[in-house]
């Protein structure tokens, strides 16, 4: 398949900048993904569109202040990092700007606190760096370190929690889970009034995630890997919820990823969901059969990118398509800080 099936033109002034004062405030357009019927509602007649014994299944990753701003220590020449993935108490993955200035060996300085010095190097920007710390790492990272906002965001994001989900636990993302946005505490408990189950998953969101498909034939674009647990918890409450006819609903394209790994393990059909952790590079396009889950609650995606490919495949392209131009028409807010989509 071509990656310009899944291109469409959106209008600039419709890409969210800021969210919403109410995170429940937003629009909600339904697609019936049997019949491509479309509804056009709010974020909270969701509920409406849940039943008793149905299962809603939550990323509960933590978006790390990742950002950080720095200077060489040789040049003064400015430095930006962004942190992916630690890989021991002091080395961690990182995204450098402009990766040009710095060699094996150079060093940046943050702060008197806080400094590091380049170790490998690696493409497209990527490296691995040493810090050095005066102090407890993540202390001094939640000091110096800001929200690494998608680069489409060009307003200051005043309350860097709007960058969090109200659910948000497990420390260790680069990007948020942005469907989960919208939720509140509040709405999440008429939820469960409701009869409607809350289940978690963790997966880590890395920069992958805004990495636009550079290859024409989706068919050869390889996926970055992320980090995902199922805790035995939520794998009991599937089983259960399958056991009993009930649906299950990602709430996000991350925990599709997750449910759909944990689907694509070799002894899903016999054994059901399990408790399992590792690392997922799982990429979903159209032609690909869902096995773990039966609806999907998520935002609005960019053109030509794996998540519209992704949603294309669960809804159907087409369908997908004349929703996004039915949004678009409408005047949603998309990306991020944008309204939602529920494909059921």
């Amino acid at each position: 398949m071509n990656v310009n099936d899944f291109d469409f033109h959106l209008p600039e002034h419709l890409i969210a900048q800021t969210p919403l004062a109410d995170r429940t405030a937003s629009r909600l357009l339904v697609l019936h993904k049997q019949t491509g019927q479309i509804d056009h509602r709010t974020f909270l007649d969701l509920i409406n569109y849940v039943n008793p014994g149905d299962t809603l299944i939550f990323n509960d990753t933590k978006v790390l202040p990742a950002r950080l701003l720095g200077t060489k220590s040789d040049t003064g020449a400015a430095v930006e990092v962004l942190l992916l993935r630690q890989l021991d108490d002091f080395q961690w993955r990182v995204l450098a700007k402009p990766a040009k200035r710095l060699k094996i060996g150079s060093e940046i300085h943050f702060a008197d606190t806080l400094s590091a010095v380049v170790m490998t190097d690696h493409e497209m920007g990527e490296m691995t760096v040493r810090f050095e710390c005066k102090g407890i790492f993540m202390e001094v990272l939640a000091q110096l370190g800001e929200m690494p906002l998608p680069p489409y965001i060009r307003e200051k994001l005043e309350d860097q929690e709007r960058y969090q989900t109200v659910y948000a636990r497990e420390q260790g993302s680069a990007a948020a889970p942005t469907a989960g946005l919208h939720f509140t505490e509040e709405y999440m408990k008429q939820l469960k009034a409701k009869g409607v189950n809350i289940g978690f998953v963790t997966l880590h969101v890395g920069l992958g995630t805004f990495r636009p498909v550079m290859v024409e034939q989706i068919e050869d674009h390889e996926m970055h890997s992320e980090y995902y647990v199922m805790p035995a918890e939520t794998a009991q409450l599937l089983q259960q919820t399958r056991k009993n006819g009930g649906k299950i609903i990602a709430v996000g394209t991350t925990s599709a990823r997750t449910l759909e790994t944990v689907g694509s393990r070799l002894d899903f059909a016999t054994e059901g969901f399990q408790a399992c952790s590792g690392w997922t590079d799982i990429f979903i396009y159209p032609g690909y059969t869902f096995k773990a889950m039966d609806g999907m609650f998520t935002n609005f995606h960019l053109p030509k990118s794996t998540l519209m490919m992704m949603i294309s495949a669960f809804a159907g392209r087409d369908h997908v398509m004349h929703a996004y131009q039915s949004a678009i028409e409408q005047e949603y807010r998309f990306f991020s800080f944008g309204d939602a989509m529920l494909m059921i």
